[in-house]
């Protein structure tokens, strides 16, 4: 059974970090098309890093600096490190593999000021 399942949220006050992992199983993940995206309530949902199989990343303006996407292949795991947290970054964060459809089911980041 194919899965993405994401770890690592939860609630933290502003300024404050987590590191978010998305491990998937039942298959071997796309090396160059993985990604974490986040949805608010009431907005649409954006992407806001991705990383590339040569390891080169990109990430939206909103996270620059703050944000550390990572993965471990060996582990078939993708990572979010996330510094200096703003109330403003509370989302549902997915990760997925964009190559072959897989989303996983999210995981809850909750920032208070």
């Amino acid at each position: 059974q194919v899965q993405l399942v994401e770890s690592g949220g939860g609630s933290v006050q502003a300024g404050g970090s987590l590191r978010l992992s998305c491990a998937a199983s039942g298959y071997t993940y796309s090396s160059y098309c993985m990604g974490w995206f986040r949805q608010a309530p009431g907005k649409e949902r954006e992407g806001v890093a991705a990383i590339d199989s040569d390891g080169s990343t990109s990430y939206a303006d909103s996270v620059k600096g703050r944000f550390t996407i990572s993965k471990d292949n060996a582990k078939n795991t993708l990572y979010l490190q996330m510094n200096s947290l703003k109330p403003e970054d509370t989302a549902m964060y997915n990760c997925a593999d964009l190559c072959f459809g897989y989303w996983g089911q999210g995981t809850q980041v909750t920032v208070s000021s």
